[in-house]
């Protein structure tokens, strides 16, 4: 019962003397629970089951749309520091509970980076913290929704990852219908095509970048007009698979990784052939040791260059020759 309840309970029997019957605690908490009752009844109050549980007792779903493997300390350490200063996690996972024999009790639908520092902790002489989860009931479809809408706006998920979870989900969740899961997301189509986009690069161009974070939506739109036809996609893939060798040697060690402005540079430099060059300016000369006389093409016009001491016979004799050679060709 609510104070407020309290009060007026109390103000029904205060002049009723002596005689007053005591005040029905029992009855308190009935009319405390009926209330409780009538609001999730009616929609306005919603139960959650938080736990706190050992990591180790859940699993990343199949359909989460981050990649558990580039999880590190280092890009963790925001949040491993913002629990140690809390004392604990403020915001709870999203899980749900698993059928048994699964290897695990539930599986995390948001929360990858939680799961990890709690993890991280527990095996770092903070064996103290435990999981916070709430234990939600979700179809798929339903939980890739909410991972997604949790994680849209987060910049600690890259352009990849989330590209690679919407090419799983349209073909899982919508029949391949771009448009409806466009709708179910309330995201525009163009924008979710650009990612799926992303999601069909060449496995290829992707092993060129540094890591999977690296890449990103813009990368596949610029990249996507040069490998249109089968000359630019070809060499496009050739250069992605030496900077790619560079990236793996530079990860043992071996020489600097391949900066990401660097790696789109030689991409695109490999899908554009060079400009066709112009024929090399000529130079005549009577005699090898000679300056000679230097024969410019530009447009209609041929312009004969040469220093004021050249001789008459070397003049003749670069006329000579450029009027033998056009008449040849």
């Amino acid at each position: 019962m609510s104070k407020r309840h309290d009060a007026v309970f109390d103000d029904v029997l205060k002049d009723l003397g002596e005689d007053a019957p005591k005040r029905d605690r029992s009855g308190a908490r009935f009319l405390k629970r009926s209330n409780t009752m009538a609001e999730q009844a009616s929609g306005e109050r919603q139960e959650k089951v938080l736990r706190l549980v050992d990591p180790a007792s859940c699993k990343m779903w199949d359909g989460h749309n981050r990649a558990y493997e580039l999880l590190t300390e280092a890009n963790c350490r925001d949040l491993i520091d913002g629990i140690l200063s809390q004392g604990q996690q403020e915001f709870p996972a999203i899980v749900r509970r698993l059928p048994a024999g699964q290897g695990a009790e539930y599986e995390v639908i948001c929360g990858a980076r939680r799961h990890f520092a709690i993890s991280w902790l527990r095996a770092n002489n903070y064996p103290k913290f435990l999981y916070l989860v709430e234990e939600r009931e979700l179809t798929d479809e339903e939980a890739f929704r909410l991972a997604d809408i949790e994680n849209r706006d987060r910049e600690d998920i890259s352009d990849f990852e989330r590209a690679r979870d919407y090419a799983r989900a349209v073909d899982l969740y919508y029949s391949g219908k771009q448009s409806l899961m466009a709708e179910r997301l309330q995201v525009s189509a163009g924008w979710l095509s650009r990612y799926l986009q992303l999601a069909r690069m060449d496995a290829r161009v992707i092993a060129a970048f540094p890591t999977l974070r690296d890449v990103k939506e813009l990368h596949a739109r610029t990249l996507k007009p040069l490998m249109a036809t089968d000359t630019g996609a070809s060499a496009v893939l050739l250069e992605a698979d030496r900077i790619a060798a560079e990236q793996a040697s530079a990860r043992t060690g071996q020489g600097p990784a391949v900066p990401v402005p660097e790696v789109m540079k030689r991409l695109k430099a490999a899908a554009t052939p060079p400009k066709e060059r112009k024929a090399a300016d000529k130079v005549y000369r009577f005699h090898p040791e000679e300056k000679g006389v230097m024969v410019r093409k530009k447009g209609g016009r041929v312009q004969f260059e040469f220093d004021g001491t050249t001789s008459a016979k070397t003049l003749r004799s670069a006329l000579d020759q450029f009027l033998a050679e056009r008449d040849k060709g």
